[in-house]
């Protein structure tokens, strides 16, 4: 299996991070969080979500947490707002204290976690009673074309792909399977709900380019093929994609989302 590599923050925006954008809206109107709250962004990434909740929910303040240095430091450049922190930190462990944020939120994260049901509890555990606790995965087997396409692809030519396949790797992508991770981490009124936005490249160039990027399962793989391979990958795709008389493609990706609340009166364990 190729390495996967989450690192360079412009790679990433090109490849995902501007849809992700999209998709952070619709989820924060979604949630609908009152004005003046105090939130936190679990994988933060290069700072997609972050600069949506302060866009559109007049949050008081904002902390983002990931693993990547790379990413942290692309997010400190891109959010430049007073209102914001971010940290180093891993979401099966929060270096944060019990009951502290009346919104903890994740966009396209807990697939990547190696134990998801340890993420969820921490993100139950810091959320202040009655507080939201929600995330966001793509749809990685049918809604989120643009993967679809090229896994796809992909296999036909080279069947051993099929590993590194999102749709098949991530059971997370499934709305029954995020419904159960929230209610066993604990949390009340849970609901799931499909978020869809669509993706517009310029042409097949802007839709290929991205994947040479490196970041991620599928630009990872397509740059550990050898240069005639990829080429055949890069040609099947032309062929299958249709674009517009502008020579624009334009495709649909859906991301699942999940919400629930945070209980009041469960026992601290408040960590320094």
């Amino acid at each position: 299996m190729a390495k996967e590599i989450w690192a360079v923050g412009d790679a990433y925006e090109a490849y995902v991070g501007r849809w992700s954008r999209r998709v952070g809206k619709a989820f924060l109107h979604w949630l609908d969080v009152p004005g003046g709250r105090r939130w936190l962004d679990v994988g933060c990434g290069t700072g997609a979500l972050t600069a949506t909740i302060l866009a559109v929910a007049d949050p008081a303040d904002v902390l983002g947490i990931d693993t990547s240095d790379g990413f942290l430091a692309s997010a400190r450049a891109r959010v430049a707002d007073p209102r914001t922190t971010f940290l180093k930190g891993d979401a099966q462990s929060l270096p944060l204290t019990d009951r502290r944020f009346d919104a903890v939120v994740s966009g396209l994260t807990l697939n990547f976690v190696p134990e998801p049901g340890r993420a969820a509890a921490e993100l139950a555990r810091v959320a202040a009673p009655g507080g939201t606790v929600a995330a966001y995965v793509w749809d990685y087997v049918a809604g989120m074309e643009m993967m679809r396409y090229f896994w796809d692809a992909a296999t036909e030519i080279d069947p051993a792909a099929a590993e590194l396949d999102e749709g098949h790797r991530f059971p997370l992508c499934r709305p029954e399977a995020l419904r159960a991770l929230w209610a066993d981490a604990g949390l009340g009124g849970v609901t799931v709900a499909p978020i869809e936005v669509l993706t517009t490249f310029a042409d097949f160039d802007d839709y290929w380019r991205p994947f040479l990027g490196g970041q991620g399962p599928a630009p990872g793989y397509v740059m550990a093929l050898a240069e005639e391979r990829r080429s055949a990958l890069r040609e099947l795709l032309r062929s299958r994609l249709a674009a517009g008389p502008d020579g624009s493609i334009t495709l649909t990706a859906r991301a699942w989302a999940v919400r629930g609340v945070a209980p009041d009166g469960w026992p601290g364990r408040d960590r320094p």
